[in-house]
């Protein structure tokens, strides 16, 4: 479903190639290396990114599913990733999820979805896998596809402040970052502004290492 590659973008098309690449060799591996996180840390916040949410949903990097339990009930939700392998798992979970789920394999850089087309955006640790030459063009795409005043959250990673556990991610880094892709220094937020997004709320909800970013689509102005 992804267009054809567009002129002056071979830097952004390698770069979501590569992305691609890792998560269809890591699929099939990937909720097992993600167990101790999700039952440790994530599945107590998955619902945050809901709350309040309703209409047509937008989930961007549904990877395996993991946030379907918590969709609104009664709510479509269409989920995307590059990943096909990824996708065939996330398929596996579409039966635990209350509201209508449609998958889709769609690069989140470039999104084949009219402009406005859902009320709400979410997307749960996927700009730390993002490389820098990403975060614009998938905020962009993001805020493009949602309605005015829509609400996008997301929820990401932030390399903490000090103490042990900055110890411990700088130990971890190299690995995630083989692994995954990831970084703890991705900061999706510096993009909003250029994109049409206002910040509402910005609050971590574990420790100083995961944070809960909430935004709106302004109002054109005509």
């Amino acid at each position: 479903m992804v267009g054809k590659r567009p002129i002056g973008r071979s830097d952004e098309s390698d770069a979501s190639g590569a992305r691609r690449k890792t998560y269809q060799r890591i699929a099939r591996f990937y909720d097992i290396i993600d167990l101790p996180f999700e039952y440790g840390r994530y599945r107590s916040l998955r619902p945050l990114l809901f709350q309040g949410l309703g209409g047509r949903i937008l989930d961007a990097g549904v990877g395996t599913g993991r946030n379907m339990p918590f969709y609104p009930p009664g709510s479509e939700v269409v989920g995307v990733d590059m990943s096909p392998a990824m996708l065939l798992r996330a398929e596996r979970r579409r039966m635990h999820s209350p509201a209508l789920v449609r998958l889709k394999e769609m690069d989140v850089t470039r999104l084949d979805f009219p402009e406005g087309s859902f009320d709400a955006v979410v997307a749960s640790f996927l700009f730390c896998t993002l490389p820098e030459e990403l975060q614009a063009p998938a905020i962009g795409e993001l805020s493009r596809v949602l309605k005015a005043e829509g609400t996008l959250r997301i929820l990401e990673y932030r390399r903490p402040r000090g103490g042990v556990r900055l110890i411990l991610t700088r130990l971890w880094a190299p690995w995630a970052k083989w692994a995954f892709g990831a970084s703890f220094d991705r900061y999706p937020e510096r993009h909003f502004a250029h994109c049409g997004l206002e910040i509402t709320k910005m609050t971590f909800v574990f420790e100083d290492l995961i944070v809960l970013i909430e935004a709106r689509r302004r109002k054109a102005v005509l």
